[in-house]
């Protein structure tokens, strides 16, 4: 029997009357992005240039591939420098610097040099991509070597913002990457976009990562899938479905972006605290939250901080997540915090 969760909070209340269903998408973040939505009644139905605005903006703050961006300018600048934030850029480091003190550095959006030096960043430079012919993974010296010089920024990578000022400090060194929050984020900013315009009733989703409000036409929620794994033995069965009704949802997959190493798998979910990618066996982590820049960041911490730790962290916090764990036959191995369980129908 498939699983289905439903939020514990459901509002009744119906599209105005006479509002049709739109889709609307476009491309952003090197993937595709999509909106849903019951447009009432005397609304603009031409929404894609404000939705595609909000998108531009939030990458010409905080991509890490554009080298014209905030963030790309902030990791090249000098030494005691401080930088003015716009709203946008503001909220996402200071949440993403909050999940970093709450998971005990699990989670480090100031971790762009060791998403490099695996390969998985921008700047792989002469150690090339992982995806690309030649590729190496790094010398236990080298990562050694980049863990000393983290440590003597360390203590300042989490003191980096005023946030009084809404400024942040470059103390030297500090490599920002916020790939693992920025999506989500955007989650959020189409769904104030469309809430701006006067849409309740919606579903948006970029890459994989959703957020819903209200029903659609004839009622029902926007139902989704959850992410399951595809590499998977029995990957083909049927995966839990919930109701984003005032929710979103994100998953942290080692299928995604990986390379083997002899027979190990080596997953872009890199360990901060160690300088090394997780290897506690966790094919996916799902969340469920009031916003996907929350369950974004959360899934990925609580992926570095693996399956008992993780599980202890999403119960203390009731965070909503599930967890797939792989057996050493090929199968999976699920399980669920208490905040998801009570989900359940």
């Amino acid at each position: 029997m498939r699983a289905v969760l439903v939020p514990l909070d459901i509002d009744p209340g119906l599209a105005p009357a006479g509002s049709r269903q739109a889709q609307l998408g476009g491309s952003t973040m090197g993937t595709r992005w999509s909106a849903r939505l019951m447009l009432p009644p005397g609304v603009d139905a031409d929404l894609d240039a404000a939705l595609q605005a909000e998108l531009d903006e939030i990458n010409a703050q905080m991509s890490h591939w554009a080298p014209d961006s905030l963030l790309s300018r902030y990791n090249t600048a000098p030494a005691g420098s401080w930088h003015a934030l716009p709203p946008q850029f503001h909220e996402v480091i200071d949440y993403a610097l909050q999940v970093a003190r709450d998971s005990g550095g699990a989670y480090d959006p100031a971790a762009g040099d060791l998403v490099d030096l695996w390969g998985f960043g921008p700047g792989a430079g002469a150690n090339k991509r992982y995806d690309q012919a030649g590729f190496y993974a790094p010398s236990a010296a080298s990562v050694a070597a980049l863990l000393a010089r983290r440590a003597r920024t360390r203590a300042c990578a989490h003191a980096l913002l005023d946030g009084a000022n809404r400024r942040l400090l470059q103390p030297g060194g500090v490599t920002l990457d916020l790939s693992a929050v920025a999506k989500g984020y955007a989650v959020d900013r189409l769904a104030l976009c469309l809430e701006r315009h006067g849409v309740r009733h919606y579903l948006v989703e970029i890459g994989g990562e959703l957020r819903g409000a209200g029903v659609k036409g004839d009622g029902q929620p926007w139902w989704v899938e959850v992410e399951g794994v595809p590499d998977a033995d029995g990957a083909a069965g049927e995966q839990p479905v919930v109701a984003l009704h005032g929710l979103a949802i994100a998953t942290s997959g080692d299928y995604r972006r990986y390379f083997q190493q002899a027979r190990r798998r080596v997953p872009h979910t890199l360990d901060p605290r160690t300088g090394q990618p997780v290897a506690h066996g966790l094919a996916s982590v799902t969340v469920l939250a009031s916003t996907c820049m929350q369950a974004d960041a959360l899934s990925t911490a609580i992926t570095v901080l693996g399956p008992q730790a993780g599980m202890a962290f999403a119960e203390r916090r009731a965070v909503a997540a599930r967890f797939l764990l792989r057996r050493p036959d090929g199968g999976l191995l699920e399980s669920a915090s208490p905040a998801w369980r009570a989900m359940l129908q």
